[in-house]
């Protein structure tokens, strides 16, 4: 990768992990809030989190390969992507311990978008925000090692 490209890639990234660490923040309020409006108000920003995630990944498979052939599975597909080392292409972004988490959150944004008519279950908002918040320190380590493959 040319020097600029990775200027651009780096910037890129830190613009991305600066929308995350902010819905991280919005979480880490929000989850001090009780009853029904508190649970929904987590849903909103885990939700918004798996949003800020995808578009990481976005960005990074523009950079190098963006080739995702089936669309009706373009969330998983992207966040499988973002598991494989591409020989000669581009390290992994992220570890088998980051994909499982991202994996429960991808899977709660998709509830979360389509329960129109669905009460959300307490429970499980918690335990998908327990994913988010260890999630968060291995997803920065993860971003640290893939960039630094580059120097």
């Amino acid at each position: 990768m040319d020097k600029e490209s990775l200027a651009i890639l780096r910037a890129e990234t830190q613009v991305q992990i600066g929308e995350i660490e902010r819905i991280y923040a919005k979480l880490e309020e929000r989850k001090r809030k009780r009853g029904k409006t508190g649970i929904e108000s987590v849903a909103y920003q885990l939700h918004n989190l798996y949003c800020a995630f995808k578009d990481l990944f976005k960005i990074i498979a523009n950079t190098f390969e963006n080739h995702i052939q089936d669309k009706s599975q373009y969330h998983l597909e992207l966040l499988k992507r973002m598991t494989m080392p591409i020989e000669g292409v581009r390290p992994s972004l992220l570890s088998q311990k980051s994909y499982v988490l991202l994996d429960n959150l991808r899977s709660f944004r998709h509830f979360f978008r389509h329960a129109y008519s669905y009460e959300l279950d307490e429970r499980k908002v918690k335990i998908v925000l327990e994913d988010a918040i260890t999630l968060r320190e291995l997803y920065r380590q993860d971003i640290k090692t893939f960039l630094d493959s580059f120097i």
